[in-house]
Protein backbone atom coordinates (compact mmCIF):
# COMPACT_ATOMS: atom_id res chain seq x y z
CA UNK A 1 0.00 0.00 0.00
CA UNK A 2 1.19 3.31 -0.53
CA UNK A 3 1.60 5.52 2.53
CA UNK A 4 2.17 9.15 0.89
CA UNK A 5 1.24 9.72 -2.84
CA UNK A 6 2.55 13.03 -4.40
CA UNK A 7 1.43 14.06 -7.92
CA UNK A 8 2.19 17.01 -10.14
CA UNK A 9 2.86 18.96 -6.85
CA UNK A 10 3.18 22.88 -7.75
CA UNK A 11 3.66 25.29 -5.13
CA UNK A 12 4.88 29.74 -5.58
CA UNK A 13 5.64 32.22 -3.72
CA UNK A 14 4.74 34.93 -6.12
CA UNK A 15 7.80 34.75 -8.13
CA UNK A 16 9.63 32.31 -6.60
CA UNK A 17 8.37 28.68 -7.35
CA UNK A 18 9.22 26.59 -4.53
CA UNK A 19 7.78 23.15 -6.38
CA UNK A 20 7.48 22.46 -10.48
CA UNK A 21 5.27 19.24 -10.52
CA UNK A 22 6.74 16.96 -7.83
CA UNK A 23 5.55 13.40 -8.52
CA UNK A 24 6.31 10.41 -5.83
CA UNK A 25 5.05 7.72 -4.17
CA UNK A 26 6.40 6.57 -0.59
CA UNK A 27 5.23 3.08 0.14
CA UNK A 28 3.92 1.86 3.67
CA UNK A 29 6.86 0.72 6.06
CA UNK A 30 9.60 2.76 3.88
CA UNK A 31 12.29 4.62 5.24
CA UNK A 32 12.29 7.78 3.19
CA UNK A 33 15.20 10.28 2.71
CA UNK A 34 13.95 13.16 1.40
CA UNK A 35 17.27 15.75 0.85
CA UNK A 36 18.17 18.66 -1.29
CA UNK A 37 19.65 21.87 -0.63
CA UNK A 38 18.50 24.94 1.19
CA UNK A 39 15.50 26.02 -1.07
CA UNK A 40 14.79 23.09 -2.71
CA UNK A 41 11.43 22.79 -1.86
CA UNK A 42 11.81 20.10 1.06
CA UNK A 43 10.11 22.34 3.85
CA UNK A 44 7.65 23.71 1.15
CA UNK A 45 6.88 19.73 0.34
CA UNK A 46 6.28 18.73 4.01
CA UNK A 47 3.84 21.18 4.87
CA UNK A 48 1.87 20.54 1.99
CA UNK A 49 1.91 16.93 3.26
CA UNK A 50 0.97 18.32 6.63
CA UNK A 51 -1.93 20.46 5.45
CA UNK A 52 -0.37 23.58 6.64
CA UNK A 53 -0.30 24.85 2.76
CA UNK A 54 -2.10 24.31 0.27
CA UNK A 55 -0.33 23.46 -3.65
CA UNK A 56 -1.56 25.35 -6.69
CA UNK A 57 -2.20 22.06 -8.30
CA UNK A 58 -1.57 18.82 -8.09
CA UNK A 59 -2.68 16.42 -5.15
CA UNK A 60 -1.11 14.47 -1.70
CA UNK A 61 -2.78 11.94 -0.22
CA UNK A 62 -1.83 10.05 3.35
CA UNK A 63 -3.02 6.22 3.72
CA UNK A 64 -5.50 7.39 0.73
CA UNK A 65 -7.04 10.69 2.88
CA UNK A 66 -6.65 13.50 0.23
CA UNK A 67 -4.97 16.45 2.36
CA UNK A 68 -7.33 18.93 1.48
CA UNK A 69 -10.35 17.35 0.84
CA UNK A 70 -9.48 14.86 3.90
CA UNK A 71 -7.94 16.45 5.95
CA UNK A 72 -8.86 15.30 9.05
CA UNK A 73 -8.08 11.64 7.89
CA UNK A 74 -5.29 12.91 6.61
CA UNK A 75 -3.64 14.25 9.85
CA UNK A 76 -4.62 11.64 11.74
CA UNK A 77 -2.10 9.33 10.15
CA UNK A 78 0.62 11.57 10.35
CA UNK A 79 3.43 12.75 12.96
CA UNK A 80 5.45 15.96 11.93
CA UNK A 81 8.44 16.83 13.38
CA UNK A 82 9.02 20.55 12.91
CA UNK A 83 12.13 22.34 12.27
CA UNK A 84 11.52 25.25 14.62
CA UNK A 85 11.05 24.82 18.07
CA UNK A 86 7.64 25.56 19.18
CA UNK A 87 6.25 24.90 22.34
CA UNK A 88 3.55 26.30 25.40
CA UNK A 89 5.46 27.54 28.21
CA UNK A 90 2.49 27.35 30.66
CA UNK A 91 2.70 23.85 30.92
CA UNK A 92 4.99 20.55 31.71
CA UNK A 93 6.60 17.70 29.52
CA UNK A 94 3.75 15.54 30.61
CA UNK A 95 0.74 17.70 30.01
CA UNK A 96 2.09 18.94 26.64
CA UNK A 97 1.67 15.47 25.51
CA UNK A 98 -1.69 14.73 27.61
CA UNK A 99 -2.69 17.84 25.60
CA UNK A 100 -1.55 16.62 22.33
CA UNK A 101 -3.01 13.21 22.85
CA UNK A 102 -6.49 14.91 23.10
CA UNK A 103 -5.89 16.96 20.04
CA UNK A 104 -6.71 13.27 18.55
CA UNK A 105 -9.26 12.22 20.98
CA UNK A 106 -7.08 9.64 22.88
CA UNK A 107 -7.91 9.50 26.34
CA UNK A 108 -5.86 7.35 29.17
CA UNK A 109 -3.11 7.63 26.84
CA UNK A 110 -0.40 7.65 29.72
CA UNK A 111 1.22 3.92 29.28
CA UNK A 112 2.37 5.54 25.99
CA UNK A 113 3.16 8.38 26.70
CA UNK A 114 4.88 7.29 29.36
CA UNK A 115 6.72 4.49 26.92
CA UNK A 116 7.95 7.35 24.54
CA UNK A 117 9.29 9.12 27.55
CA UNK A 118 11.12 6.63 28.64
CA UNK A 119 12.49 5.75 24.86
CA UNK A 120 13.69 9.26 24.32
CA UNK A 121 14.49 9.91 27.59
CA UNK A 122 12.06 12.63 28.93
CA UNK A 123 11.35 10.25 32.24
CA UNK A 124 12.79 12.69 34.40
CA UNK A 125 11.63 15.71 33.20
CA UNK A 126 8.24 14.53 32.81
CA UNK A 127 6.91 17.15 35.84
CA UNK A 128 9.37 20.05 34.46
CA UNK A 129 7.70 23.13 32.87
CA UNK A 130 8.26 23.20 29.14
CA UNK A 131 10.42 26.53 29.84
CA UNK A 132 12.78 25.25 31.81
CA UNK A 133 14.41 22.98 29.20
CA UNK A 134 16.89 23.06 27.29
CA UNK A 135 17.10 23.49 23.18
CA UNK A 136 17.83 19.80 23.19
CA UNK A 137 15.12 18.71 25.73
CA UNK A 138 12.73 20.47 23.80
CA UNK A 139 13.57 18.86 20.80
CA UNK A 140 13.29 15.24 22.38
CA UNK A 141 9.27 16.70 23.45
CA UNK A 142 8.66 17.83 19.50
CA UNK A 143 9.81 14.20 18.66
CA UNK A 144 7.11 12.89 21.12
CA UNK A 145 4.28 15.05 20.46
CA UNK A 146 4.75 13.96 16.90
CA UNK A 147 4.25 10.16 18.26
CA UNK A 148 2.07 10.23 20.89
CA UNK A 149 -1.02 9.34 18.56
CA UNK A 150 1.12 5.94 17.11
CA UNK A 151 1.08 7.65 13.42
CA UNK A 152 1.38 4.76 10.85
CA UNK A 153 3.64 8.43 8.77
CA UNK A 154 6.13 9.85 10.62
CA UNK A 155 7.76 13.00 8.92
CA UNK A 156 11.16 14.19 10.66
CA UNK A 157 12.11 17.75 8.85
CA UNK A 158 15.52 18.27 9.91
CA UNK A 159 15.17 16.60 13.54
CA UNK A 160 18.89 16.33 14.77
CA UNK A 161 19.72 19.87 13.30
CA UNK A 162 21.76 21.77 16.36
CA UNK A 163 21.55 18.63 18.43
CA UNK A 164 23.86 16.45 21.26
CA UNK A 165 25.40 13.49 19.65
CA UNK A 166 22.88 11.59 22.62
CA UNK A 167 19.88 12.64 21.33
CA UNK A 168 20.75 11.44 18.18
CA UNK A 169 21.23 8.24 19.04
CA UNK A 170 18.64 8.07 21.44
CA UNK A 171 15.90 9.27 18.53
CA UNK A 172 17.63 6.89 15.98
CA UNK A 173 17.27 3.81 17.78
CA UNK A 174 13.47 4.40 19.09
CA UNK A 175 12.55 5.58 14.78
CA UNK A 176 14.38 2.43 13.83
CA UNK A 177 12.15 0.54 16.12
CA UNK A 178 8.88 1.94 14.96
CA UNK A 179 9.89 1.75 11.55
CA UNK A 180 10.51 -1.91 11.97
CA UNK A 181 7.45 -2.34 13.57
CA UNK A 182 5.85 -1.05 10.35
CA UNK A 183 5.30 3.26 10.69
CA UNK A 184 6.56 4.40 7.41
CA UNK A 185 9.25 7.51 8.05
CA UNK A 186 9.94 10.37 5.98
CA UNK A 187 13.53 12.21 6.91
CA UNK A 188 15.08 15.79 5.98
CA UNK A 189 18.28 16.11 6.87
CA UNK A 190 21.33 17.38 6.29
CA UNK A 191 23.18 15.43 8.03
CA UNK A 192 23.90 12.63 4.68
CA UNK A 193 25.37 9.95 7.56
CA UNK A 194 21.89 9.57 8.95
CA UNK A 195 20.04 9.36 5.99
CA UNK A 196 22.88 7.07 4.40
CA UNK A 197 22.53 5.23 7.73
CA UNK A 198 18.74 4.83 7.61
CA UNK A 199 17.28 4.94 5.02
CA UNK A 200 15.73 2.73 1.98
CA UNK A 201 15.80 5.08 -0.54
CA UNK A 202 16.17 8.60 -1.54
CA UNK A 203 14.52 11.35 -3.03
CA UNK A 204 16.99 14.41 -4.08
CA UNK A 205 15.16 17.95 -4.81
CA UNK A 206 16.89 20.77 -6.31
CA UNK A 207 14.99 24.10 -7.10
CA UNK A 208 11.53 22.47 -6.72
CA UNK A 209 12.21 19.41 -9.08
CA UNK A 210 12.40 15.69 -7.84
CA UNK A 211 16.22 15.25 -9.51
CA UNK A 212 17.15 11.82 -8.19
CA UNK A 213 15.07 9.05 -7.23
CA UNK A 214 16.51 5.55 -6.25
CA UNK A 215 17.21 3.46 -3.51
CA UNK A 216 20.42 4.19 -1.81
CA UNK A 217 22.36 1.22 -3.22
CA UNK A 218 21.88 1.83 -6.75
CA UNK A 219 22.42 5.74 -6.69
CA UNK A 220 25.82 4.67 -4.93
CA UNK A 221 26.50 1.90 -7.93
CA UNK A 222 25.26 4.06 -10.58
CA UNK A 223 26.25 7.29 -10.09
CA UNK A 224 29.89 7.06 -8.62
CA UNK A 225 31.03 4.06 -8.37
CA UNK A 226 33.65 3.12 -6.29
CA UNK A 227 37.81 3.48 -5.46
CA UNK A 228 39.71 0.21 -5.67
CA UNK A 229 43.14 1.20 -4.00
CA UNK A 230 45.93 -0.81 -4.43
CA UNK A 231 49.53 -0.49 -3.74
CA UNK A 232 52.03 -1.57 -5.52
CA UNK A 233 55.31 -2.89 -4.24
CA UNK A 234 56.79 -4.30 -7.45
CA UNK A 235 56.00 -3.74 -10.95
CA UNK A 236 53.89 -1.80 -12.84
CA UNK A 237 50.59 -0.96 -13.55
CA UNK A 238 49.69 -2.78 -16.58
CA UNK A 239 49.32 0.24 -20.11
CA UNK A 240 45.64 -1.16 -20.76
CA UNK A 241 44.05 -0.19 -16.73
CA UNK A 242 45.72 3.32 -17.51
CA UNK A 243 42.33 4.50 -18.26
CA UNK A 244 40.42 3.45 -14.73
CA UNK A 245 43.07 5.55 -13.25
CA UNK A 246 41.80 8.78 -11.23
CA UNK A 247 44.58 9.31 -9.12
CA UNK A 248 47.80 8.15 -8.80
CA UNK A 249 51.09 8.90 -6.67
CA UNK A 250 54.75 7.37 -6.65
CA UNK A 251 55.66 6.26 -3.21
CA UNK A 252 59.65 7.55 -3.06
CA UNK A 253 60.57 4.82 -5.12
CA UNK A 254 59.58 2.30 -2.96
CA UNK A 255 56.53 1.63 -4.98
CA UNK A 256 53.54 2.94 -7.03
CA UNK A 257 49.58 4.14 -5.53
CA UNK A 258 47.22 3.79 -7.44
CA UNK A 259 43.07 4.14 -7.22
CA UNK A 260 41.07 2.91 -9.99
CA UNK A 261 37.87 3.40 -10.97
CA UNK A 262 35.06 0.56 -10.35
CA UNK A 263 31.15 0.28 -11.11
CA UNK A 264 30.85 -2.94 -9.86
CA UNK A 265 32.58 -5.63 -7.14
CA UNK A 266 32.88 -8.10 -10.25
CA UNK A 267 35.15 -5.43 -12.20
CA UNK A 268 37.84 -6.20 -9.22
CA UNK A 269 38.68 -9.56 -9.75
CA UNK A 270 39.59 -8.93 -13.24
CA UNK A 271 41.73 -6.36 -12.26
CA UNK A 272 43.88 -7.92 -9.92
CA UNK A 273 43.67 -11.05 -12.57
CA UNK A 274 45.68 -8.56 -14.97
CA UNK A 275 48.42 -7.31 -12.26
CA UNK A 276 49.32 -10.63 -11.67
CA UNK A 277 49.71 -11.32 -15.44
CA UNK A 278 51.90 -8.45 -15.61
CA UNK A 279 54.09 -9.56 -12.59
CA UNK A 280 52.76 -6.63 -10.57
CA UNK A 281 53.25 -7.02 -6.63
CA UNK A 282 50.24 -6.36 -4.66
CA UNK A 283 51.67 -4.65 -0.72
CA UNK A 284 48.24 -3.16 0.10
CA UNK A 285 45.11 -3.10 -1.30
CA UNK A 286 41.78 -1.31 -0.71
CA UNK A 287 38.22 -1.24 -1.93
CA UNK A 288 36.44 2.91 -0.78
CA UNK A 289 33.00 2.82 -1.71
CA UNK A 290 31.48 6.12 -2.61
CA UNK A 291 29.20 7.19 0.13
CA UNK A 292 25.83 9.36 -0.27
CA UNK A 293 27.73 13.01 0.25
CA UNK A 294 29.80 11.97 -2.77
CA UNK A 295 26.70 11.09 -4.79
CA UNK A 296 24.91 14.06 -3.39
CA UNK A 297 27.41 16.55 -4.76
CA UNK A 298 27.70 14.70 -7.83
CA UNK A 299 23.98 15.35 -8.51
CA UNK A 300 23.28 18.33 -7.32
CA UNK A 301 26.51 19.71 -9.86
CA UNK A 302 24.63 17.64 -12.78
CA UNK A 303 21.23 18.93 -11.80
CA UNK A 304 19.75 15.46 -12.92
CA UNK A 305 20.09 11.51 -12.48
Amino acid sequence: MTAIQITNVEKSYKSLKALGGVSLAIEEGEFFGLLGPNGAGKTTLISIIAGLIRPDAGTVSVHGHDVVGDFRAARKMLGVVPQELVFDPFFTVRETLRLQSGYFGLKHNDAWIDEVMHNLDLTGKADTNMRALSGGMKRRVLVAQALVHKPPVIVLDEPTAGVDVELRQTLWKFIARLNREGHTVVLTTHYLEEAQAMCQRVAMLKAGQVVALDTMSRLIRRISGSQLNVHLAGGALPAELRHLVSHDEHDNGNGNKYSLRVNDYAEVEPILARLRESGATIDEMQLQQADLEDIFLQIMDKGAL
